[in-house]
């Protein structure tokens, strides 16, 4: 199946959670937010959702950080 990540195309196969993409980007599910074509999902839901074909998929991630006061 062909989906695209932060814009750009990947190929994966069938079935693929968005856990198991996660873990294939080297990525912690505690330290992201997902959003699958425009809906963003619930962290509870990373080992069930099912990603299809043509999906659209934005990760972002939490960076810490700034300036001590």
């Amino acid at each position: 199946m062909n989906i695209v990540v932060n814009g750009e195309q990947r190929e994966a196969e069938e079935p693929l959670t968005v856990a198991q993409l996660l873990s294939t980007l080297d990525l912690r599910s505690e330290q992201v937010a997902v959003e699958i074509n425009l809906k963003i999902l619930d962290r509870g839901d990373f080992l069930t959702w099912n990603l299809h074909d043509g999906d659209k998929v934005e990760i972002l991630s939490f960076i810490g950080g700034g300036c001590p006061t």
